[in-house]
């Protein structure tokens, strides 16, 4: 087991705001962070130390890259595998390789999910058209289409509901695709997962996500479900990263079904929008466990001091509203500082807290993010 020393520096493979927000948990620790990115004004290179600005398949930049740092992470999918494959050559990427290949193809991520006995929800590949008319078909037409690959935050997906839907989708479709039963669930929960190079694992508590448009909106910590289906999400989780030899930190996101089950929807081994409520509630947040756990320092236990609600800021309308949020008591602003609010676009979060055993219900949280939630949300909290 290898522990890098106060001073190392950390490799961060893309330079979102995921990177960004790694990068100063890091920092605290006195860590170094070289970034390697397509673009000198990413979010992440505003805080590193240093960076090397080059393409994730770019193998004079990746060498590059390598020399400069003692170990490499990665903060989102969407980077090149053969670029990690290099990486590994040269210096510990963690989490590995294998695991952003599973991440970065769905059918490849519920195959292997499968395999480990992680209950999904029903499912067929769809290599071409007919395959797609024999899923529609064993679907009863209530499916969603994705994209196997580079799809997040509701792009490349296709919501089909009856066979008259179904007809009108057309035949320019991205293939292969994967196609998802529509389940009837009674909420999307998630688990931020964390596992060390000596196989320590930490859960952070359950959290309940809301969507819209496709993005997620809001996350509540903790989850209003019961202790016994926390614990076994908590539980499924835990398998998962052990089942794939995780280091560092994972999102697993969740449905729990009208019957109150639980179905694994997706996994993203990184720090992940849903755990972004951890920086105020948490003393050791999500970003200072998943630099822990790639760094090889010891783990924490994933101790929640307060409940919290987490409120995206997407596109330009939401901020066009920080200078109300910063005379609001109770709110902490955290803002990437991405150059242009185009819409649809993250460019920071809100985070509320309050007593443990005291989040309120939605009118009460309404209440607290003021002029940041529209007023039809209050009935959907």
């Amino acid at each position: 087991m290898t522990v890098l020393p106060f001073g190392a520096t950390l490799g961060i493979v893309g330079g979102g705001q995921l990177g960004r927000m790694s990068a100063m948990a890091a920092a605290r620790l006195g860590f170094r962070v070289h970034v390697l990115t397509p673009d000198i004004d990413s979010p992440a290179c505003e805080v590193a130390s240093s960076a090397t600005i080059g393409d994730y398949d770019d193998e004079v930049a990746l060498r590059d890259f390598a020399e400069h740092v003692d170990a490499v992470t990665f903060e989102f999918e969407n980077v090149s595998a053969h670029g990690l494959r290099i990486l590994e050559s040269i210096k510990p990427v963690r989490p590995a390789g294998a695991v952003l290949e599973i991440s970065q193809d769905r059918i490849a991520e519920k195959r292997r999910l499968s395999e480990i006995g992680a209950a999904l929800a029903p499912w067929r590949e769809v290599p071409d058209a007919a395959a797609l008319a024999a899923a529609a078909e064993a679907l009863d037409y209530r499916l969603i289409l994705k994209t196997t690959r580079f799809g997040y935050d509701g792009k490349g997906q296709f919501r089909i509901r009856d066979a008259e839907e179904f007809a009108a989708l057309g035949t320019d479709l991205p293939y292969p695709l994967v196609a998802e039963g529509i389940v009837d669930f009674e909420r999307e929960i998630s688990v931020m997962v964390a596992r060390g190079l000596d196989g320590d694992v930490r859960c952070f508590d359950v959290t309940e996500n809301r969507h819209r448009n496709g993005i997620l909106d809001l996350s509540l910590a903790p989850a209003p479900i019961p202790p016994a289906l926390a614990a076994q999400a908590q539980s499924m989780a835990r398998h998962i990263a052990e089942s794939l030899d995780l280091i560092g930190i994972m999102g697993v996101e969740m449905f729990v079904d009208a019957r109150g089950g639980l179905l694994i929807n997706e996994i993203a081994p990184r720090p992940h929008n849903s755990g972004h409520w951890t920086m105020n509630a948490c003393l050791v947040d999500q970003f200072e466990m998943h630099v822990r756990a790639v760094l090889g320092l010891p783990l924490p236990e994933a101790t929640r001091h307060s409940d919290a609600v987490m409120k995206n800021l997407i596109g330009p309308d939401d901020m066009a509203l920080c200078d109300a949020v910063l005379r609001m008591p109770g709110l902490a602003l955290h803002l990437y500082g991405k150059d242009e609010a185009r819409p649809g676009r993250k460019m920071g979060h809100v985070n509320a807290i309050f007593p443990r055993g005291a989040l309120p219900g939605p009118f009460g949280i309404a209440a607290v993010l003021g002029p940041l939630v529209e007023p039809v949300v209050s009935e959907d909290i």
